[in-house]
């Protein structure tokens, strides 16, 4: 400590000491910019999606397209992919402001929040931008693994799921422990060896 002028100055350099060992235990800084995931409260995603952009942060809410029965006809309704959730780009200093927001119940996490992976993020961000059948799908289903060689997914990495009419990408939200499937051509993968 020595040279330090201020008691100020050693704290802010034994902190700046520090730091880099805490990123090493997977310790994340609060003002960096990461994605959450939102539980929201019933019937609430769309709406919180909306607010969350009109306060200046990214949301990211992956629909589905389902048809719906109602009583005269079928009509083609877009739904939340996973329901009660909502994803979100913002720091942990914000945390505060992202549960005031209406229809907002928690930031996911065991005992704090807990960021979302880069690469679930950039999948989910791609089915949006998509136009192919998804579909919500059983978390722990079975498939080979597989990479994506060609197409718009090309680099994603999921299971491969085979049925009557038709093959599926499995693509987790280890997180929330919920999963989508889209449809995919059995020749855009490769097994990952």
């Amino acid at each position: 400590m020595d040279g330090c002028d201020s008691e100020g100055e050693a704290v802010s350099l034994l902190n700046s000491l520090q730091e880099p060992a805490r990123r090493d235990e997977g310790f994340i800084p609060e003002i960096e910019s990461r994605w959450y995931a939102l539980q929201t409260r019933s019937r609430h995603e769309k709406q919180v999606r909306d607010r969350l952009a009109a306060v200046g942060m990214e949301p990211l809410l992956p629909l589905s397209r389902q048809y719906r029965q109602w009583s005269d006809r079928k009509v083609l309704t877009t739904v939340p992919l996973f329901g009660g959730y909502c994803f979100a780009n913002f720091s942990l200093t914000e945390s505060r402001n992202v549960l005031q927001i209406p229809g907002v119940a928690r930031i996911v996490g065991t005992t704090r929040p807990e960021p979302i992976p880069t690469e679930e993020i950039v999948a989910f961000q791609r089915l949006a931008c998509v136009d192919r059948t998804v579909e919500l799908c059983d978390y722990l289903s079975e498939g080979a693994w597989v990479e994506v060689v060609q197409g718009p997914f090309m680099g994603l990495r999921g299971q491969l799921v085979r049925r009557k009419k038709h093959h599926g990408l499995v693509i987790r939200a280890t997180l929330i422990q919920q999963a989508a499937l889209v449809h995919i051509e059995a020749d855009e993968v490769a097994l990952i060896q």
